[in-house]
């Protein structure tokens, strides 16, 4: 007997209230994306799927274990659009954090998310989830930008008096991001 996952796989068709519809393109790339991603996930991230039959919608949960973040848990949500693998996902801090490349609406600054970037690092169609989740990642070590800030009263911050900026960030972890 044949189930409904392996014909639905067979088929490339979808279920829905009992008419067949065509998977989309973007969640046939998403069914192996997802399981790469989850093979290739930092120590310091997980990821987490509020409703499983939606593998374009999920959270991300970084947990620095180093930087001026460490201490923090910050949750990302990640959408990815019908369009998707030639735009990329959109990304949002659901955490209010004083950082230079996330500002307090959170909105986050990575080249990879950019549909257009001028540095030539921003989205094509060969990046993948894990990336994505990498970069975010990054943005809370090797990849935190203070010359080129979303959050220039951060940047700004940073460059006048580092204790002072790490303070600041050490009081938004504490009421906004506290593990």
């Amino acid at each position: 007997m044949i189930t409904l996952s392996k014909k639905l796989k067979q088929t490339g068709r979808k279920e829905v209230e009992g008419t067949p519809k065509r998977i989309s393109i973007r969640d046939k790339l998403l069914v192996k994306e997802v399981s790469e991603m989850h093979e290739n996930l930092p120590k310091s991230c997980q990821v987490i799927f509020d409703d499983p039959n939606k593998i374009h919608t999920f959270s991300l949960v970084v947990v620095p274990d180093e930087s001026f973040w460490q201490g923090g848990k910050f949750k990302f949500d990640v959408f990815v659009p019908e369009e998707y693998n030639i735009v990329p996902p959109e990304v949002t801090c659901c955490n209010k954090i004083w950082h230079p490349n996330i500002d307090e609406t959170g909105e986050v600054c990575l080249s990879l998310l950019r549909q257009s970037s001028y540095d030539s690092l921003g989205w094509a169609p060969t990046r993948k989830l894990k990336d994505v989740v990498w970069g975010i990642n990054s943005l809370f070590s090797d990849l935190t930008n203070f010359d080129d800030p979303l959050n220039v009263e951060a940047a700004e911050h940073y460059s006048k008096d580092k204790e002072s900026f790490k303070c600041k960030v050490r009081e938004y972890i504490q009421k906004y991001a506290k593990r």
